[in-house]
């Protein structure tokens, strides 16, 4: 195709269609390339040469259609520069606008009249993007900049984002977190009511709320032990013991319904109790259930899984790292403060509580958040969704990984039932991970908005294009090439397929995630024995 045959073509235009399968559109892309002075290729003078993500459009009779590029080659390379070479675009159709985008008409996605052979396609221009990644006449939050023209801001569709889930995923370091705090900062900014439950494992958001937040520690925390489930229960009291385990569990679970209906004994409430029910019941009487089973025996040999048992539910109650849950005197029936601090009913002007897990101990991790997601739903579930709450899990893959001998089943079971029923019961998940290959398929694949920054691992990236739900994956090979606070998102939160910017957060606004500096450390000697002192002091009381 000659050169002089092209310029006398109707300005901005660049191809000619030769295959339309499907929403897939094949064009020869009939400029040369025309090197400028700082080494950049432009296209006959182009504002930028064709990229993965770049906007074009095809006119049909009675619209405009709109496709993103998703691939780009020269079959049969030839010389440098040469005009007989053949260019290849793929495209990925994204969208239309009836009667030339005028008013009256504007974009909307999936395509009703499709391209021809032979059409030809052009070069979009600003009023172009503008018209596609225009703010949507729903509730928006503005989070960004459209990649190709940064002018242009970008914005995400609150409820599709909420009701239908969403995920941050990208290899450590590429902004995650902050992309986390500055979503659900401009959320806030726009909901002043707003319930969002965020799991911190590594005390990172305080500081990117402020006094947004309420932030709940082991020192501060009240997640007293019969809010527990029997199996979370059982995890808790005998963790990885292996001796006597079955005959264990067979003593609490006859010796916990009974304290429970002990405690209720004065109540005039007919209430039916299981072993789940979440009432409380005093540790004593559980021990004193244990005591009297084991009265019973004829053989003294039988009685050691009752010793065992009574000992480490004593080891718990001494435990000063689990006082948040095996703390305390008296037992009462607190459960609506409880809910009531960890939900944020009423908001009081904190809309966000922050669960510091961090300090919490390793043997009961699983349990905590296992916890934390069940009575989050479970709450969705009996007050008819009445208060629709966010839960942010970040390491999500440490409690709901692919591998069904890792975690803790109950923790993995209480996220995906959110994942898959939350949305009819007002509870919204956020699900972040820098390892999305290791979560669980069903969990990712229930998030109908992706926000994917960069990832150089090849099986997070085949895991990623295998949960995207949207035609445009062409986009995603600039995964591994894409900067920090960069993303490419795709589904039902953002109008149209888009690589974006992500806003930028001032320093005080930060998550406190950033990698230690080496460099300055260790260039001075600047701490001393007193200062181990001090460390050793809050590694033995959990303090940090």
């Amino acid at each position: 195709m000659s050169w002089e045959w092209q310029m006398q073509g109707e300005p901005g235009r660049i191809g000619r269609v030769v295959s339309v399968a499907g929403s897939e559109v094949v064009f020869l892309h009939d400029a040369p390339p025309v090197r400028n002075g700082n080494g950049t290729d432009h296209a006959d003078g182009q504002a930028g040469a064709l990229q993965i993500g770049t906007l074009v459009k095809m006119r049909t009779p009675n619209s405009v259609v709109f496709g993103m590029v998703s691939g780009l080659s020269i079959p049969v390379p030839c010389g440098q520069g040469s005009e007989a070479e053949m260019r290849i675009v793929e495209l990925e159709l994204l969208g239309e606008s009836h009667v030339n985008g005028s008013a009256g008409h504007p974009f909307q996605r999936g395509v009703s009249i499709f391209p021809s052979l032979g059409d030809e396609v052009f070069e979009t221009d600003q009023s172009d993007l503008t018209l596609v990644y225009s703010r949507p006449e729903l509730s928006t939050v503005r989070i960004g900049t459209i990649h190709q023209d940064e002018s242009l801001p970008a914005y995400v569709l609150t409820d599709d984002l909420l009701g239908r889930h969403f995920a941050v995923l990208g290899t450590t370091g590429t902004g995650k977190s902050c992309a986390v705090a500055l979503i659900l900062r401009a959320l806030l900014d726009k909901h002043d009511n707003a319930h969002v439950v965020l799991l911190d494992p590594h005390n990172e958001y305080a500081r990117a709320f402020g006094e947004r937040a309420e932030v709940l520690s082991p020192e501060n925390l009240q997640l007293p032990y019969w809010l527990l489930t029997f199996e979370e229960m059982v995890e808790v009291v005998l963790g990885h013991e292996k001796q006597d385990v079955a005959a264990a569990t067979a003593i609490l679970h006859e010796a916990i319904p009974a304290a429970k209906k002990q405690f209720l004994k004065n109540s005039e409430d007919d209430l039916i109790v299981t072993i789940d029910t979440p009432v409380p019941y005093r540790l004593t009487d559980l021990l004193q259930n244990i005591e009297d089973e084991m009265g019973k025996l004829d053989k003294p040999e039988d009685t050691a899984p009752y010793l065992r048992l009574k000992n480490r539910v004593n080891t718990l109650r001494s435990d000063k790292r689990f006082a948040f849950m095996f703390g305390g005197l008296s037992v009462r029936d607190n459960m609506a403060d409880i809910l009531s601090r960890i939900l944020r009913i009423p908001v009081d002007d904190k809309p966000v509580t922050i669960m510091d897990l961090s300090g919490v101990p390793s043997e009961i991790l699983n349990v905590v958040v296992s916890v934390l997601c069940r009575v989050t739903f479970d709450f969705g579930l009996w007050s008819d969704s009445a208060v629709p709450i966010l839960l942010v899990c970040e390491e999500a893959h440490r409690y709901a990984p692919q591998n069904s001998e890792a975690g803790f089943e109950p923790t993995k079971r209480a996220l995906s039932r959110i994942a898959k029923e939350g949305r009819k019961y007002g509870v919204s998940l956020c699900v972040i991970s820098q390892r999305p290959s290791e979560l669980a398929t069903g969990i990712l694949s229930q998030c109908n908005t992706i926000f994917a920054m960069r990832m150089s691992n090849e099986n997070d990236q085949a895991f990623v294009r295998a949960a995207m739900s949207e035609n445009a994956l062409g986009i995603l090979d600039f995964l591994p090439s894409l900067h920090n606070a960069e993303a490419i998102v795709v589904g039902e939160g953002i109008p149209v397929p888009v690589r974006l910017c992500f806003e930028h957060l001032s320093e005080g606004d930060r998550p406190k995630s950033g990698t230690a500096s080496f460099s300055s450390a260790w260039q001075n000697e600047s701490r001393d024995k007193d200062f181990l002192k001090e460390v050793v002091d809050r590694w033995r009381r959990q303090r940090r």
